[in-house]
């Protein structure tokens, strides 16, 4: 679904919508701060919608719309699956990331978008954020987790993400071939920010014969040089 060429029109979305079960999705737009987002409620039946927010570079408002309602639905089943109360949601921004001349302004006013939802989107980091900018929409709204440490949170969530990522491949290997151990298995590693490096220290730790790749040439080269792993 998230081709960049597609285009939706305002009844594509709310059809979109409707055929994906979202109960919301609000636009943010800040001149000021630059801020361009998109917050997607998919369902809060259980609790609260909780998702993380992405800082991407979509090249269409399209491609961004189709990927925060794929996200957010994808935590719904996460959240129910984890029995922990709570709905899914997800944002995205759009932009540059490493091109932001004012973090602390954009994520505040974001911030106030995701309080102004009253509680029914719980944000947290993601792909193009960090538990920095997790402190600055916390100064506009409780509506937020990944907060440091040092401020009751639980920091940064890549390696438990990880570690997820990994228990599931051990699930996956067992159930294909009748045990869990990765010793000797080809595993590509598709993406080697934060969570794809500590991903793969645990499959090295096994023993497993690790590929990467990724669409930021500078990360192969650091990660191949870090771990000694395949590039593809």
């Amino acid at each position: 679904m998230s081709n960049s060429s597609m285009q939706l029109t305002n009844n594509e979305i709310f059809s979109t919508m409707t055929e994906m079960e979202h109960e919301q999705l609000v636009f943010c737009s800040d001149k000021d701060s630059g801020l361009l987002a998109i917050i997607a409620v998919h369902n809060t039946t259980l609790g609260p919608s909780l998702g993380g927010t992405r800082f991407w570079n979509y090249q269409t408002e399209t491609e961004a719309i189709i990927d925060v309602l794929r996200l957010s639905r994808g935590m719904t089943y996460k959240s129910s699956l984890c029995g922990n109360n709570l709905g899914g949601g997800k944002a995205v921004i759009i932009g540059d990331s490493k091109s932001v001349t004012n973090r602390e302004m954009l994520f505040r006013s974001y911030g106030r978008f995701v309080d102004s939802l009253n509680g029914r989107y719980i944000t947290a980091e993601d792909v193009g954020t960090s538990t920095r900018d997790m402190e600055y929409i916390a100064t506009e709204t409780r509506s937020v987790a990944g907060l440091p440490v040092s401020m009751g949170g639980g920091g940064d969530p890549s390696p438990v993400t990880a570690y997820g990522v990994y228990l599931g491949m051990k699930a996956s290997a067992k159930y294909a071939y009748g045990n869990d151990d990765l010793t000797g298995k080809k595993i590509v590693v598709q993406g080697v920010g934060q969570v794809g490096n500590y991903l793969i220290e645990h499959l090295i730790k096994e023993g497993a014969d690790v590929y990467i790749s990724d669409i930021h040439p500078e990360r192969i080269k650091h990660v191949a040089a870090k771990h000694h792993v395949n590039v593809v």
